[in-house]
């Protein structure tokens, strides 16, 4: 009886184990993000999922992401990517040079699709890149610095320090007019909620779905 009471707890250990550890495969990950665009007001984007919010403000809130990331960097087709094994995610690895509207920063995904004339097959290859929602970008944000004065991973260009989302804001003053962005220009990185109607110009870092 007393072998027997071993081998049973023995068994339920390793099951507990293969069941606690979270299943990656190569085109996803364990995490799965919002990847379709919403309207969401301050609250909604205060109770986002796997992040740690250490402040909150008025639109928005400072924090950092709880995700465990697995970042890859890759060269495909000439386009320099990197792959987060943890969500499924494949970024861009810098994104725009330049700063730009949100309406204007939708046409530079968009001829990011289309690609050169020497390449139309899209950047890396890819035609299904696009603006990360305020889920995916708030998944860059780091807990602490990891550039001087940056929260996000070194494996991504440092340039582009304030990038626009997807989403729009709902509620509030400016109604459907706020635009999410995404701020790593700081030890504490920030998701701000902007009026969409201002002149703020931003960059773009775009992202698409490896699932």
């Amino acid at each position: 009886r007393i072998h027997m009471r071993k081998y049973l707890l023995h068994i339920l250990i390793i099951s507990f184990v293969f069941i606690a550890i979270p299943i990656t495969s190569a085109t996803g990950g364990s995490i799965t993000l919002r990847s379709h665009y919403r309207s969401l007001s301050s609250s909604q984007v205060q109770s986002m999922p796997n992040v740690f919010i250490q402040d909150t403000l008025g639109w928005g809130f400072i924090g950092y992401s709880t995700i465990n990331h697995d970042y890859n960097p890759e060269i495909i087709r000439g386009g320099v990517v990197v792959i987060d094994n943890a969500t499924g995610l494949m970024w861009h690895q810098s994104g725009s040079d330049n700063e730009m509207s949100w309406y204007e920063a939708k046409e530079w995904v968009q001829e990011l699709n289309e690609g050169s004339w020497e390449n139309r097959g899209g950047y890396a290859g890819y035609q299904d890149w696009r603006l990360p929602t305020v889920e995916e970008a708030a998944s860059l944000l780091e807990s602490s610095e990891k550039y001087v004065g940056l929260s996000i991973d070194p494996v991504f260009s440092r340039k582009q320090i304030v990038f626009w989302t997807g989403d729009r804001g709902a509620g509030g003053k400016y109604g459907p007019e706020i635009v999410w962005i995404v701020n790593v220009c700081a030890d504490r990185g920030r998701v701000v909620g902007i009026n969409n109607r201002s002149n703020d110009r931003h960059y773009v870092r775009p992202v698409r779905s490896m699932k």
